[in-house]
Order: structure tokens, then C-alpha cells, then sequence
């Protein structure tokens, strides 16, 4: 059985790998034949990513960025699975903020990034704020949907043999939560990410979206692209080193 899961997960990372590579090879192939600066070759923006690397200064605004992400991230996570649960398991509750829900998850993200700087000032502060307040409703309708789904019988048995509060939460409520919590997760990264740029390049003076800010004024689209594919190398480090195992480890339970 072990190494019949080796041998899946090597096929599946191959495909990934395989496919990746296609990609390339077509973007390759289209920059030969359109020959313009505006369409930067995989191999001149691999020369400048190293370039910007040797300089040092796309890893401290790459860092910059993480940090951000990273902060936005937790805060969003802990407030949007403890709202959520709260507002899927009472009444009371779901109907007291839904109407709250519904505009914080039409409120535009740069309305809330402007709102932030202008309030807070233009500071860590607002911009990780602005960014946890984009992330946290839809983690909270996620959980709120999942905490509406569980099994009503299991947490009736916990509660005929008297488990505590807490156990029932570690062993009965967030087994089942994990499938919602990890779609948030996964969402949730891939908005905060955008998100963050767009916060940095209004109102911050260093990151990831601040440098492509000052990249796209000079139309120097070989360096945007070498910032994005560093960008986006970290995003799939961390999908798979990160998110994908934990996904498999906490809902191995369930195959």
C-alpha cells in the first residue's frame, strides 16, 4: 500500500512538472517567433531574476511581502474559523452578522486599503490590515458552510458520554472542518497574495508590488516577469512542501 502511494505520488508530480515545462516551452517558442521586447523569452527573464538576485534586492522585497502575507494570513485564518464556527453553530449569531458578511464581502479591496491608510496611516499596521479584512469573510463562509454540515449524530454521542468541550472540538468538530478549512487556506493564500501587491503598491515603499509599480514606469517587463516568476516559485514551494502535505496528513482519516 506504501508503495502504491510512492509510486502515485511520484506520477502525480511528474504530470505537474511535465505540464509546467510545456508551458515554457510554448512561451519559449511564441517569444522566438513574436521577437519583441514587449514579449520577454523564459531565458531572458530566468538572466534577470538572477540578476535582481545577485543584487540582493528582490529577496528583501520578496521577504517584505512574505512577511505581510504571512501576518495577514493568521489573522484572517484564527478570526475567519472562529467567526465562522460561531456563526454555523448559532442562530442567533449567523443572524445577527449575515448582513455584515454580505457587505464586508462586497467591499471592494482597494475601498479597504484606502479606508486602512487613511484611518491608520501609512504604516505595517493598515497594510496588514487591509489585507486580513479582503481575507476573513470568505474564510468565515467557508467554516460557516462546513460547521452547518456536521454530523449532528457524532457530536450527540459526544455529548451522551459527557466529553468535555474542548476534546469534542479537537476530535469531533474539527475533523470535519479540516476540508473547509484547507479550501480557505488555499483560497485564502491566493488572494492574499494579490492582494498585498496591489496594498503595496499604493501605500507602501518596499515589497513585491512596490518594485513592479516602479518596474511597470520604466516598461522594464523583463524585470516585472523575473519579480512574478520569483513571486510565483515561492507560491508553488509552498503549495507543495506546505499545504499539500497537511492537506493529506489531516484528512488521511477520511480514505
Amino acid at each position: 500500500m506504501m508503495g502504491q502511494d510512492s509510486r502515485t505520488d511520484v506520477s502525480a508530480r511528474l504530470i505537474r512538472g511535465l505540464s509546467l515545462l510545456l508551458v515554457l516551452l510554448c512561451w519559449q517558442l511564441l517569444a522566438w517567433k513574436v521577437a519583441d521586447p514587449l514579449l520577454p523569452s523564459p531565458i531572458a527573464v530566468v538572466q534577470s531574476l538572477v540578476h535582481h538576485l545577485r543584487e540582493g534586492e528582490l529577496l528583501h522585497h520578496l521577504l517584505k511581502t512574505l512577511m505581510r502575507v504571512t501576518a495577514a494570513f493568521v489573522i484572517a485564518m484564527v478570526i475567519g474559523v472562529a467567526v465562522g464556527l460561531w456563526m454555523g453553530r448559532s442562530r442567533t449569531a449567523n443572524l445577527a452578522l449575515d448582513s455584515i458578511l454580505v457587505v464586508m464581502l462586497n467591499m471592494p479591496a482597494l475601498v479597504t486599503a484606502i479606508l486602512c491608510f487613511i484611518w491608520i496611516g501609512l504604516n505595517e499596521t493598515a497594510a496588514v490590515l487591509a489585507v486580513a479584512l479582503n481575507k476573513i469573510p470568505t474564510t468565515i463562509t467557508n467554516i460557516r458552510e462546513g460547521a452547518r454540515a456536521l454530523d449532528t449524530q457524532l457530536l450527540q454521542v459526544g455529548e451522551v458520554y459527557k466529553v468535555p468541550r474542548l476534546l469534542t472540538l479537537r476530535k469531533i468538530v474539527l475533523p470535519q472542518l479540516y476540508p473547509y478549512i484547507m479550501a480557505s487556506a488555499r483560497s485564502g493564500l491566493a488572494l492574499i497574495w494579490k492582494i498585498v501587491l496591489v496594498i503595496e503598491l499604493l501605500g507602501r515603499s518596499d515589497g513585491v508590488g512596490f518594485k513592479l509599480g516602479t518596474f511597470f514606469q520604466f516598461f522594464d517587463l523583463t524585470s516585472v516577469l523575473a519579480y512574478t516568476a520569483a513571486f510565483a516559485a515561492v507560491v508553488l514551494a509552498i503549495e507543495a512542501l506546505v499545504l499539500r502535505p497537511l492537506d493529506r496528513r489531516l484528512n488521511g482519516w477520511r480514505s
